[in-house]
Order: structure tokens, then C-alpha cells, then sequence
């Protein structure tokens, strides 16, 4: 809680962001006189304004050059300033195409797909952006790379909706086949015991062994666009695959393929991830708002927690940052959260 003597801001919902996010500031006693009076700022980084009165006001992320950053926010008015705490997401990459999460290996490397569309076939498809925030391109020749996942001994994997394969990459940056025929291949993950479990959009869940074999595992309605999937603490399998509702179901997939509802009530869900603590991650809407939606385990609590536009996908890395996607852009937001990792 931030004061000043003419008013005070008394909660920031949510209070970290990346561009074209929007932010509701409680306030109390802020000076909406004059409205050329009133500015926000992320650090140096002027927002929008979108709405203004003294007990409320509503802002946009601002977009920001690469590398900057941010931990406050500020309010200005004919009366003076407000401050308050607010993470601002430095934007890492741009001018890509994520279409799921992004992938970090055991030493804070980001992976990210230049993933096209359907058929595209792009110069590199497949992207590392190094711990210095350096980008580089793999060879990996990979058309519509669309789920990225680390094996147990840090192999990437990764999926083609364009030709239903599994590709596993070789230290050398190369793409190797695993398993084919796996439909409109979109999300990817790993449970414990290392099988490997890819979503086909039309509307299976296959699982595929350390053989290349393929079985399916479970059933659902078909996604307009992905099926994103991650798996919990306890075991089970999450997935999101949006339709043409705005009142969507996250679907939780037991060890024996059964599938129940998990929560329902998002817009467009798609990138998932889990805390060490069990709590979901969606990049969803909430109630109309765009960002990043914690699910409690129980299912009864749902929050935006950062907001942004045009947000696919997330990961967690080592030191407690959120690492999200758009369609063209990557991010890492410092939010004190331990990730979970299957191994």
C-alpha cells in the first residue's frame, strides 16, 4: 500500500504485467480533476489511462523496448504523485510465433518456435534464447513446430501440427524422428515415468513410450486450435483446448485415461503450468480479462495474476520469473513462484 497526501492506492489487481495488459488500480482520494494532469508510469514507461476517478483507474501495459523492466508503478495527478508496487515483464524476444509454452532447460535457457502457418516452411523454426538474453536459431528442420518439452536427461522435444510427428532434437540442433501418424500434433508432455503424452487437436491424447509406440490414452472434443497439456504434482494430466465458447474447461486426465472437468469459465485457455504447491496456470480470460489465471488445487479460487494480450503459453524457471508467450513476443516477469517439474 502505497500514501500521499492527496489520496493513496489501496490494491493493484494484477500486480504484474506485460503490454497490452490491463490493470485496475484501487484508489483513494486520487485527483481526477484534470485529466491532463494524469499519467501512469511503469518505471519510466508511460501507460494508458483508459479510465479515471477518484476510488478507480484502469490502465494499459505500455509496450517497452527489449530489457526493460520494471518493480513500480506510479500514479500522477494535479496533486501529485502515488506509488506502489508492480512487475513489469522485460520483454526478451520479438517478432517470433509461439502457438504453445515455451520450453527452459536446466540452465535458463528459453526455447521458443517460429512455428507459421500451416504448411509455412520457415529458415528456423526452432529458437534458444540463452541465460545472457542472447537469441540463437537451431537447425532443426521442423515444420509448424507447435509443443516443446525437456525429457528427464534434457533431450527437447517437440511436436508438427504440420505432419503429426514427434521430433526429439540431437545435441547438434538436428530433428529426429520418434513417432508419426499422431493426427494435428499440438501439445506435449512428460510424466514421471518418462512417457511422453501428445494431443491431437481432432481430439486424442496419445502416449507414446520410449519406443516410438503410440496408444491413445483418452478422448475429447476437438480444439479449434491446440491442445495444451501439463501435468499436476499429484500425477494427473491438465488440458486446455479451446473451442468457438467463451466459457471454457480446463480437463484433468487420471493414470487410467479417464476425463473430468477441473474448472470451468475461461475464455480461449491455452499454455498451462503448475507451482510447486499445486495451483494452475492458464494463460486464459478471466471475467473478461486477458493474462495469466491461477487455478487453486481445489478448483474454488481463480485470479489473474499478470495481465497481457495475445498470451499462449508460460514456464517457470529457476529463480521464481514467469516466462510468457504471444503470438510474437517472449517475456520474463520476476513473481517469486516455484515452479513444478515432473523430474
Amino acid at each position: 500500500m502505497s500514501n500521499f497526501s492527496s489520496g493513496q492506492i489501496k490494491s493493484v489487481v494484477p500486480r504484474a504485467g506485460v503490454e497490452g495488459g490491463e490493470i485496475v488500480i484501487a484508489c483513494q482520494g486520487y485527483d481526477a480533476s484534470d485529466y491532463s494532469y494524469c499519467h501512469a508510469w511503469f518505471g519510466d514507461q508511460r501507460g494508458r489511462i483508459i479510465s479515471a476517478s477518484p476510488e478507480r483507474v484502469v490502465v494499459t501495459v505500455p509496450d517497452c523496448d527489449t530489457g526493460i523492466e520494471s518493480g513500480e508503478l506510479k500514479l500522477e495527478s494535479a496533486s501529485g504523485v502515488m506509488e506502489t508496487r508492480f512487475a513489469l515483464g522485460a520483454k526478451l524476444a520479438e517478432n517470433i510465433h509461439p502457438v504453445a509454452n515455451p520450453a527452459i532447460d536446466e540452465d535458463g535457457s528459453i526455447y521458443v518456435t517460429m512455428s507459421g502457418t500451416r504448411g509455412q516452411k520457415v529458415p528456423v523454426s526452432i529458437y534458444k534464447i540463452s541465460s545472457d538474453d542472447t537469441m540463437h536459431p537451431l537447425p532443426a528442420d521442423v515444420v509448424n513446430p507447435t509443443g516443446l518439452a525437456f525429457n528427464r536427461e534434457g533431450t527437447l522435444y517437440v511436436t508438427s501440427r504440420y505432419d503429426g510427428t514427434l521430433y526429439k532434437i540431437s545435441p547438434f540442433g538436428e530433428a529426429e524422428t520418434v513417432a508419426t501418424d499422431l493426427g494435428i500434433a499440438t501439445g506435449l508432455a512428460f510424466d514421471r515415468r518418462g512417457d511422453i503424452f501428445v494431443g491431437d487437436r481432432t481430439g486424442t491424447i496419445f502416449r507414446i513410450n520410449e519406443l516410438g509406440e503410440s496408444l491413445q490414452f483418452a478422448s475429447l472434443d476437438p480444439s479449434v486450435a491446440a491442445y495444451h497439456l501439463a501435468f499436476s504434482p499429484d500425477g494427473d494430466l491438465f488440458v486446455s483446448g479451446p473451442t468457438v465458447s467463451s466459457f471454457e474447461t480446463i480437463w484433468r486426465i487420471d493414470a487410467m485415461g479417464d476425463v473430468t472437468k477441473f474448472y470451468t469459465g475461461l475464455g480461449r485457455p491455452q499454455g498451462l503450468a503448475f507451482d510447486a504447491e499445486g495451483n494452475l496456470y492458464v494463460a486464459a480470460s478471466l471475467r473478461g480479462h486477458r493474462g495469466i489465471v491461477r487455478i487453486t488445487p481445489d478448483a474454488r479460487q481463480a485470479e489473474v495474476v499478470l495481465a497481457g494480450a495475445s498470451l499462449v503459453g508460460l514456464a517457470f524457471d529457476g529463480d521464481g520469473n514467469m516466462v510468457v508467450v504471444t503470438t510474437q513476443k517472449v517475456y520474463r516477469t520476476p513473481m517469486g513462484i516455484k515452479g513444478y517439474s515432473v523430474f
